[in-house]
């Protein structure tokens, strides 16, 4: 199957059947091989299974993935499916640039589909959107991947953005095939939308955590005309990470009757970051420029 094929895969809605397959490696025949049929020396499973375990045993590079694949034995080249080649039938594992065109050329979506996390034990879903690197070709543009993760930091699905649109397209067909019922789904200002909202609370049966920032200024406006001053809950946590140091403070409150034009929202916090750069050697006293006051608004029954 060839590379445009590998690319429309990439935009297909992700499909329960496949995953509940019990090997993970007849789960991996299920995906397309985007090579041509002809000069195929390893099958396309063999060198999924290899770079798998070059990553489980710490290879952070593709010149890593191939030093593992070269110096693992025989036995393990066996279980892995590698073929015997040569007059003295010795399994020769993939190359490194073997290896390299295949995870290229692979469908992205697709793979992290087929070894994505059970939904089943997790209470909450954060969505995310990142760009992979080096998908970039001389004829398509990099894949920019939407993604389920698990509050454990475990993938569940991916699902490629198609080219010349955003994130704000994938979102429901990434999660449409999922049992979400009590789950709870947070994203980023870029996913607070209305027909999100009603998505998942009245087709999928979830609970939403939505950021509002400045790029919603009607939604953003009503916001923080609620009565802040009144809350008396209030939460202050303190950390430093990423050459920064930050307080955080938060208020939250029941907006239910209060007339705020979001679907099913019903509690929105408030959250104060002030940000101390750690190179600049500026004291807690003044602190520098952090990210604008984010206003999250939920669902909750």
């Amino acid at each position: 199957m060839g590379r445009q094929s590998a690319t429309v895969c990439l935009v297909k809605s992700p499909t329960r059947q496949p995953r509940e397959i019990p090997r993970l490696d007849d789960r991996l025949l299920t995906l397309p091989d985007p090579r041509e049929r002809r000069g195929r020396r390893h099958p396309l499973v063999s060198v999924l299974l290899a770079a798998a375990c070059a990553v489980l045993a710490r290879a952070r590079s593709y010149l890593a993935i191939g030093q593992w694949a070269r110096t693992a034995p025989q036995d393990t080249l066996v279980r892995l499916g590698i073929r015997r080649a040569g007059p003295l039938a010795v399994r020769r594992a993939p190359s490194t640039s073997t290896i390299r065109r295949v995870l290229l050329a692979v469908c992205p979506g697709g793979l992290a589909d087929l070894l994505g996390s059970s939904l089943a034990a997790a209470g909450s879903l954060a969505v995310d959107g990142k760009t992979v690197r080096g998908s970039r070709t001389d004829r398509a543009p990099a894949a920019h991947l939407l993604a389920a993760v698990t509050g454990a930091g475990r993938t569940v699905t991916q699902l490629r953005v198609p080219d010349r649109t955003n994130e704000i397209t994938a979102f429901a067909r990434l999660l449409a095939p999922f049992d979400l019922a009590g789950v709870v789904v947070t994203a980023d200002a870029l996913h607070t939308q209305r027909e999100h909202a009603r998505f998942l609370v009245e087709r999928k049966n979830a609970h939403y955590l939505l950021v509002v920032k400045a790029n919603q200024p009607t939604l953003f406006a009503q916001l923080r005309a609620l009565p802040w001053k009144e809350v008396s809950a209030r939460r202050y946590d303190r950390e430093a990470g990423h050459g920064r140091k930050e307080t955080r403070a938060t208020r939250y409150l029941t907006v239910t009757g209060l007339g705020l034009d979001f679907p099913h929202a019903s509690q929105a916090a408030r959250i104060l970051r002030h940000c101390t750069d750690l190179k600049t050697g500026k004291g807690p006293g003044r602190p520098s420029t952090c990210s604008p006051t984010s206003l999250p608004v939920r669902h909750h029954r």
